[in-house]
């Protein structure tokens, strides 16, 4: 079985160009080794969103009104403050961990458990960490490009750092030991659900001007966790991800990572846009 499976990954590895030095350069710049197994996945990952998830976001988006997706967005935010508070303290973030703190007890008292985003309006604006971005400023390397089967875009220090956040996570002990687990199912359902009822008529069109829709959402997920992981500081982005591919086409956003920074990946298709 082993022998099996090493060598299905080989089948799914992409040999570097040995005769171009372009071609060597770009190979490297994208570190992108298992490109055809990621390509497969990538669009079998596809595919599930054009035939479930982008149904359920418009069936939600029509369902619930504006007031009531961005009551379900604070409080799904809302639950996973222990996960980015865990992670604000393990990199030293001292300052951020109190904003993180302070809008758990804002948001969960006046908030009404969350459903309104009070801490904002006093100030206390909302960031996002997790264990990937911890081992990224420790100085563990990201390794290899992924594209996860029904997660997306990935590499194995974030996919290790998915695995640690969960562990932080008080909800998966109060599911596992009160037997509750629809909770957290219901929890991601709604979370993704969300994420892309929020961005249906952007994906479309990003997507419809995307030459190679894969190229670009490759070059936007690394560039986003290099901006998620340096705080937005570009004199501190990491390796290659922070630097964006040479392509010519419009870089859409990220269709399944519901952590997403929105923000960061539309001001790079504008920006992108405005060069073609």
């Amino acid at each position: 079985m082993m022998a099996l499976a090493g060598l299905v990954v080989l089948a799914g590895c992409a040999m570097p160009p040995t005769n171009d030095p372009e071609a060597l350069a770009a190979y490297r710049e994208a570190n992108d080794p298992l490109e055809p197994m990621n390509r497969y996945f990538f669009d079998l990952n596809n595919f599930a969103d054009e035939i479930l998830m982008k149904p359920l976001a418009g069936w939600y988006y029509i369902a619930l009104p504006n007031f009531a997706q961005d009551g379900v967005r604070n409080a799904v935010n809302n639950v996973r403050t222990p996960v980015i508070l865990a992670n604000d303290l393990f990199q030293g973030e001292f300052e951020r961990a109190g904003t993180t703190f302070g809008r758990f007890l804002v948001n969960s008292t006046l908030g009404l458990g969350g459903l309104f985003d009070i801490a904002e309006k006093m100030g206390l604006e909302r960031h996002d960490e997790d264990f990937g971005q911890t081992m990224a400023v420790a100085g563990v390397d990201e390794g290899p490009y992924l594209v996860l089967p029904l997660i997306g875009p990935s590499n194995p220090r974030d996919a290790f750092g998915k695995v640690v956040d969960a562990f932080l996570d008080p909800m998966t002990y109060l599911t596992f030991f009160t037997n509750v687990g629809w909770i957290n199912t219901t929890r991601n359902g709604l979370d993704i659900v969300d994420f892309r009822a929020r961005n249906l008529q952007t994906l479309d069109q990003i997507k419809k001007g995307s030459l190679d829709y894969y190229a670009t959402v490759r070059s936007l997920y690394r560039q986003r966790r290099a901006d998620e992981i340096s705080n937005g500081n570009p004199n501190l982005m990491e390796g290659p991800g922070s630097e964006p591919e040479e392509t010519s086409e419009v870089r859409p956003i990220i269709m399944i990572d519901p952590n997403a920074s929105l923000d960061f990946l539309h001001d790079s298709v504008v920006k992108q846009g405005s060069m073609n």
